[in-house]
């Protein structure tokens, strides 16, 4: 597997550890619906939160935020909907980014809660 792909999935894992921490409870992860995926799928009382993440050995080039563009937004969303009505959920929603940086521990893990830094 490249070097790429180990560090993505490491990444996603260390997503998952912060968003326990802070007290999300996860629900699913890599939830696909045709080409569509949602990395992290978790809830923070009562909400379901999408969660995109972006993994990056560094952001000499760009900050690992670009890389989430408004086709990637769209999808997101796309797969959101076909999430809520499978699970037949109705619940109130949001729609975060959570950005890893770096090829090993202590990564910086920057979390964007519904477009908002935090």
């Amino acid at each position: 597997m490249a070097f790429h792909n180990i560090l993505g999935q490491i990444g996603e894992e260390e997503a998952c550890r912060y968003l326990i921490r802070k007290g999300y409870t996860l629900l699913d992860r890599n939830w696909r619906v045709g080409h569509l995926e949602i990395d992290i799928i978790a809830e923070w009382y009562g909400e379901i939160i999408f969660v995109e993440v972006k993994t990056r050995s560094n952001e000499d080039f760009a900050p690992a935020l670009t890389a989430v563009d408004e086709e990637k937004l769209q999808n997101l969303r796309l797969a959101a909907g076909h999430y809520l009505h499978i699970h037949s959920l109705d619940q109130p929603i949001r729609f975060d980014v959570i950005t890893v940086v770096g090829t090993q521990k202590p990564f910086t893990i920057t979390h964007y809660a519904g477009g908002k830094q935090g």
